[in-house]
């Protein structure tokens, strides 16, 4: 895996974009992948830094605002309760070795993500949305909290350190949600249609989540590139 990059002029900031959608079981893996991917580049690049920034997906963009039973929905698209069964040990399998233990049994009903990217595209015009998004990943997959709630999302936004009335009130209007809905049709007109998808400083994009070899090597290529110039 290893890609040189020159000491001298070279930029070891990048940004990396991350297409996900808060529903998504392997979103929440990839994230994990990433860090590990992170930490590769590291070793070979130790003073490489990444901004990370969120672009909302809608993975099931037709779900009512209210939600609807999860099980049912789960059982329909795929055909059954094993299957369904299958794919959640699936996933848990694949979680495990970064430490992610996945509660599906606790999840209600399928959430309408609007609301969680709005919150995700307010926090992030204030900086690092990382802390959120992790903490709305462990509500929707460890504890079963309805994510589709605004009030909900009022409680986990005040964990993370916003102003609770600050966001009580926003979410309550319809600020930011034609841009977020805007934002999420450029990444489907851009061609992206699964997720987690990683766009490496607009110059590499990395589809699903990948082994962290993947990731890093995608990173260091970008890197390797931009040292050059």
């Amino acid at each position: 895996m290893r890609c040189h990059v020159a000491a001298t002029g070279s930029r070891l900031m990048l940004t990396i974009e991350i297409v996900s959608d808060v529903v998504c079981p392997w979103c929440f893996i990839g994230l994990r992948r990433l860090d590990a991917a992170i930490a590769l580049v590291r070793q070979e690049v130790p003073g490489f830094v990444c901004e990370k920034r969120w672009r909302p997906f809608f993975l099931n963009p037709n779900t009512p605002p209210e939600g609807e039973p999860y099980l049912p929905f789960l059982e329909k698209k795929f055909g059954g309760r094993a299957p369904v069964e299958a794919l959640f040990e699936r996933v848990r399998a694949a979680g495990r070795p970064y430490g992610l233990e996945y509660a599906f049994e606790k999840i209600a009903r399928r959430a309408n993500t609007l609301q969680a990217h709005r919150l995700i595209h307010w926090a992030q015009q204030r900086g690092d949305a990382s802390q959120l998004v992790e903490r709305l990943f462990v509500a929707q997959f460890q504890r079963g909290e309805p994510v589709g709630d605004p009030s909900v999302l009022v409680s986990i936004a005040a964990e993370c350190g916003y102003p609770a009335a600050t966001i009580a009130d926003y979410l309550a209007s319809s600020e930011d949600v034609d841009t977020v809905r805007e934002m999420e049709a450029e990444v489907r007109a851009a061609g992206i249609s699964m997720v987690p998808t990683f766009v490496v400083d607009r110059k590499m994009v990395v589809v699903g989540a990948e082994d962290p070899s993947v990731l890093a090597r995608a990173i260091l290529e970008v890197l390797a590139a931009e040292s050059l110039k």
